[in-house]
Formats: structure tokens, sequence, C-alpha cells
């Protein structure tokens, strides 16, 4: 059979439409298989229960990171009260402003300048420690106050009695009468507490009520001689939460909302450092305040200084020093209080106190410490050196009557 030869033309022809139809038979062929432009998408089982608790555990930890403080507040936040004060001061009249020939020569407005009498208003903070209405707060808060006002957080006041100041530690304890209903709050252990841990302040700072700062313990144990109060006997925590005139007796939390300390505001020069009792050292004091109405402290009666070899040295070196002293660790006697314990056993200025009771003696800290744990007319076994001597004698400890000596 013979076939008939196209045109060339003719065949190109052909072939295009044949390659056309191709194309479209494979792009129907292909609609056809994809799902996604064919039919609807079978439908995909996802457990959600899993995605819902990560989004909770996620959302937790970043609440849970940023308002413990919130947390800490809320726990203790209503039993911080507002404390403020009254106090009247009568001055002396001078006779001479009341005189008429003096009262002619500078006028009648200058026995109004000064009035007889001045009421000093003060302003501190507390808390609430227990439900019968017991309020912790500062004695320099509370002393020498004619008429003393506790304010709640929820707007209630009543009036305050002091039930008992301690000045050598600082603390104080008020009583209000506001039934047996009130919020209490949850007092920790100062033992526990370590360099580095979340420590906040809650109190009324310069009059801002309800105020809260925080910050960190800085330091433990720092004592009273060290910040520069030698009339206490107190080893503080130190923070760098804000702590200013208004805060003193307020409580100082850690980060699970337990009272850890009581504010002191007691250096106004300090920046960014404040100091508060350990509570343990508190809830002792309260106790005996709530029921004696004083604490009684055992006393030497010497005023020291915590000697080391290079201080002697230093000292020893310097032609012009009325004393040589001993080049040895131990607690140099500056001076002796009149009629003291340390005065009837026969301590001497320039003595060295090397031990207690058979306990070596390397700092005035230890040794007010040692003394301060003693039991009033407690007689105490004081090994000291004087000169080249060793002295062996027996003070019998005695009632600090005045903290300043």
């Amino acid at each position: 059979m013979r076939f008939l030869k196209l045109p060339r033309s003719l065949r190109q022809l052909s072939n295009h439409v044949l390659a056309i139809a191709l194309g479209v038979l494979l792009t129907v062929c292909t609609l056809q298989v994809l799902p996604s432009q064919a039919e609807p998408a079978p439908p995909v089982t996802v457990d959600t229960s899993q995605l819902t608790v990560q989004r909770q555990s996620s959302a937790t930890g970043a609440i849970g990171s940023s308002s413990f403080v919130t947390a800490a507040v809320n726990r203790v936040g209503t039993a911080v009260v507002r404390i403020d004060t009254e106090r009247t001061i009568t001055r002396r009249v001078d006779p001479f402003s009341e005189d008429p020939f003096f009262r002619r020569f500078f006028g009648d407005g200058f026995s109004q300048q000064m009035p007889p009498s001045e009421q000093l208003r003060g302003l501190g903070s507390g808390f609430i420690i227990d439900k019968s209405g017991l309020v912790m707060t500062n004695a320099h808060v509370v002393d020498k106050a004619d008429k003393v006002t506790v304010r709640l957080k929820d707007g209630r006041t009543f009036e305050g009695k002091v039930q008992g100041i301690d000045e050598v530690t600082d603390l104080a304890v008020v009583k209000i009468n506001a039934g047996n209903d009130l919020p209490v709050a949850p007092l920790g252990s100062s033992s526990n507490v370590q360099v580095g841990d979340w420590a906040i302040a809650v109190g009324n700072p310069l009059g801002f009520d309800n105020t809260v700062t925080l910050g960190i313990v800085s330091t433990l144990k720092r004592s009273s001689a060290q910040v520069g109060i030698s009339d206490k006997r107190l080893d503080f925590i130190q923070t760098d939460a804000a702590i200013n005139p208004g805060n003193s007796g307020g409580p100082l939390l850690n980060g699970q909302g337990e009272v850890i300390g009581i504010n002191t505001a007691i250096r106004p020069d300090a920046m960014g450092i404040g100091f508060a009792i350990p509570i343990d050292k508190a809830k002792a004091i309260a106790a005996q305040l709530q029921r004696d109405g004083k604490v009684a402290h055992p006393y030497l009666g010497v005023q020291m200084l915590t000697l080391t070899p290079d201080l002697a040295k230093e000292n020893n070196a310097d032609p012009n020093s009325p004393i040589q002293i001993p080049e040895i660790n131990g607690v140099f006697v500056m001076r002796v209080v009149p009629n003291s314990p340390a005065a009837s056993a026969g301590i001497r200025r320039g003595d060295v106190i090397l031990q207690v009771d058979g306990k070596a003696i390397t700092s005035a800290e230890q040794l007010q410490n040692f003394v301060e744990d003693s039991r009033l007319g407690q007689v105490l076994q004081v090994k000291v050196q004087r000169g080249e001597q060793i002295q062996q004698l027996s003070i019998r400890t005695a009632e600090l009557q005045n903290a300043s000596s």
C-alpha cells in the first residue's frame, strides 16, 4: 500500500497539534492526582492536650519568674501597719523674755518666737505577729511617744499601747485592741538566710504607704559596731533593698513571703544599703518584752577595740604613743567604766583580753556576743595580758542600765 506524502508544512502543523494535545492530557491527569487541587485534604487528628499543656507550662514559668514578689507581698501585706506617733516637748520659759525691761529692747515678738511647748510627729512601720493585736516595730519608732496610732492597710486605726521597749536591740512591742481576727505576718527563720537570697522590704518610707522595694541579701552578721552604732548589740542582715525613714519597724521578707528581719533605717548617709534585725533575735526579744516589759542585758563595763599585731605595731612605731601595746591578737581595753563589774574585778586601761572561760577572744564583737549570751550575775573567768604579764581575773556580770555605757 502506498501512502501519500504530505507536504512539509502540513507535517509540522500536525506535530504541533499532537504536542498540544499531549500537554492538555498531562495537565488534566496532574490535576486529578494532586489532592490540594482535586479534592479537600483528609482531616488530620492532632492531640491538642499536649499543645495546651505546653502553653500553660510556658506561661506559668513566665509568671512565676516575674511575680514571686507579688505572691510574697500578698501573703503578708495586710499584716503590715503604719505607726504614727506624737510627742510633746516642753521648754523652759526664759525669765528674761517676760521681763518688761528686756522686752522693751527686743520687742514683744521675741518671746513668741520660741513657744513653751512643741508637738513632734513621727512615722514608722510595723507588722502584726499575733491575732490578739501584738505589733512588732523598732524601739526608736515609739520611744518616748505620748500617743501611738496604728493604721491597718484597710484604713482602720487603733490606739496603740507600748508593752515594752528594748533600746539595746532597738525592738518594741505595741498592743492594739481590734478583736481576735487580725491578719498575722508569717515569721520565717533568719538562720536559713544566705547571701544572695531575695530581700523584699515592705513599709511606709517617707510617708508613702504600702511601698515595696526589692533587692538581695548583701551580707550577714554585719555588727552594730561596723555599722557605727556602738550602743547596740546586734548583728544585722545587710540588704540593697531600699530602706528609708518610715520603713523602720517594717518587715524584710524572703521570696516565700516570710519575715526574715525587721527593717531599721539607722544610717541616713547610707546609699543603697539597708539593715534589718534578724527575726530569730526579734522573736526572743518580743517574748521577753511581752512578758516583762523590758530585757535585762549583762555587761562588763569596758570600751574595747579589736587588736591585731599590725595595729599594735603601728601604734608602737609612733613616738608620741602614750602606751606600748603587745603585738598579739585580742581585745584592747580602751576605757573602764567607773563602778562597773570590770572596774570591780581589776580590769585596767591598756589590758588585752585574750580568753573568756577558756575560749580565745580575737575581736570586740566576739567578746560582746559572749557577754550578751551569758546570765546576769554569772562569773566569767577572763584572761588578760598586762604588759609582759598574764593575769587571770574573775568578773561577775551585772545588768546594763544605760545602753551607751
